[in-house]
């Protein structure tokens, strides 16, 4: 029934991907049809998560309330709502300019919601979920906010202070979630690293880690958005201990000279950087490091640009992401600095960065050519089962595209070992090595 049906709509990070799969769970045990993302909303109701972290996060989002807006005055929509990191931020200033949205909800208002759709709110399932993702990999979100006060960062503003959730709230969500078939896990935070501080008074990812790795049924762990200052070393030795956890790490750099490194607050040195880099790849062999950076902070110079181009080269970061700096109100930088890097050199920086780290990219892929790799099946689309290895995370990072042939028959979330047999700058071709063939055969 269309009046029962409601329409998220999620933007952003995998972060707030969690909290609409939760606000799904408890719209559903309120006898809504919900359906995510929809090409072609259905329902008369429709609830837009948010982001508001940077420029065009920000129009991005609001785009999309202004789309659906267009349609509640087509007559197609009954109640258009808000929430999520945008509204949070300026919830105020969103109801004097969008008076088409119904309500605004800040980024943790579920039971409101519920209660404001006559439902009821079920505390006992307040960490259930209803997944989004393909069935065999989820995200694992370990707290909310952020303790750091990295000058360009507005997250703390939103979010507040960093709030773990428990070691035992977080590895029962796991071993429900395996139950259920989930052998993948994605672990997120606003900052991992930092996890348990203001639960347990020290850092304890490396203990959840371990915890979370012995949970029958848990295949595969990736870890994300790590800071590189006040690094916990013990959690490199639960990733060498543990063949689940995978050698993949997501860490933000920013950026590598000091004059930069001091004026974003980062509380690292360019020197201590370098040294960051080697001890890990030392204690962990063919570890893969993803890593994001910024171009035209304020008082970026061309010789703190030649730095970072350097650092990329030396570096050789398996998995990069960058943007160009975008000034965002209430920040440290918005209030002491001037944004001084016209828009034409952030760009023209960030292009060149880019083009550094393409052929970095392309080398990295090229040298997995004929090794045997570990790969689960996400999808098949067109002449291939579309796959990832350990050092790959969903969405953002190279897939594994596997031939399909009329014998070869591979199931969504199956693990096989593959040949890599060639490469381009984004994605691995393979075959199945031959034990695994023969295995395939041998089950016909």
């Amino acid at each position: 029934m269309k009046s029962r049906t409601i329409d998220i709509i999620t933007l952003g990070c995998s972060k707030n991907l969690v909290d609409s799969e939760k606000l799904i769970r408890q719209l559903e045990l309120n006898g809504f049809n919900v359906t995510h993302d929809a090409e072609e909303p259905e329902g008369e109701i429709a609830i837009v998560n948010t982001c508001g972290f940077i420029g065009d996060a920000k129009e991005e989002s609001i785009n999309m309330i202004l789309e659906l807006a267009q349609r509640k005055e087509q007559g197609k929509l009954k109640q258009l709502i808000v929430m999520g990191c945008l509204s949070q931020r300026y919830f105020e200033e969103l109801k004097q300019e969008l008076p088409e949205v119904d309500k605004f909800y800040g980024k943790f208002d579920w039971e409101q919601i519920i209660t404001d759709l006559n439902g009821t709110y079920h505390k006992e399932a307040s960490n259930e979920r209803h997944l989004t993702t393909p069935s065999h990999y989820a995200y694992l979100k370990i707290s909310e906010g952020c303790n750091r006060h990295c000058a360009y960062c507005a997250i703390p503003i939103i979010t507040g202070k960093q709030k773990s959730h428990s070691i035992e709230e977080i590895v029962a969500e796991v071993e429900s979630l395996a139950a259920k078939g989930v052998k993948e896990f994605q672990v997120i935070a606003q900052e991992l690293t930092g996890y348990g501080t203001d639960l347990y008074g020290k850092q304890m990812i490396a203990e959840l880690i371990d915890r979370i790795a012995e949970v029958p049924g848990v295949e595969w762990i990736r870890l994300h958005y790590g800071y590189p200052a006040h690094f916990p070393w013990e959690l490199l030795q639960v990733m060498k201990r543990h063949k689940n956890v995978c050698r993949y790490l997501d860490i933000a750099l920013q950026h590598i000279s000091d004059n930069q490194l001091s004026a974003m607050r980062r509380h690292i040195t360019k020197q201590e950087t370098y040294d960051f880099i080697e001890r890990i790849r030392k204690e962990v062999p063919n570890i893969h490091l993803r890593t994001t950076l910024m171009v035209g902070f304020p008082g970026e110079t061309d010789e703190d640009f030649q730095e970072l181009i350097n650092f990329v080269k030396w570096a050789k970061f398996e998995r990069m992401g960058a943007f160009a700096y975008s000034e965002e109100e209430g920040t440290y930088a918005a209030e002491h600095y001037k944004d001084d890097v016209s828009d034409e050199v952030k760009q023209a920086r960030l292009s060149k960065l880019m083009r550094v780290q393409q052929q970095i990219s392309a080398d990295v892929q090229e040298n997995k050519v004929g090794q045997t790799l570990k790969v689960i099946i996400d999808r098949e689309e067109g002449d291939y089962f579309i796959g990832r290895t350990e050092f790959d995370s969903p969405e953002v990072d190279p897939e594994v595209l596997i031939k399909r042939s009329p014998i070869l028959n591979l199931h969504t979330g199956q693990f096989v070992n593959v040949k890599i047999e060639s490469a381009d700058e984004f994605d691995l071709f393979a075959i199945l090595n031959d034990q695994t063939t023969k295995q395939l055969n041998d089950q016909i």
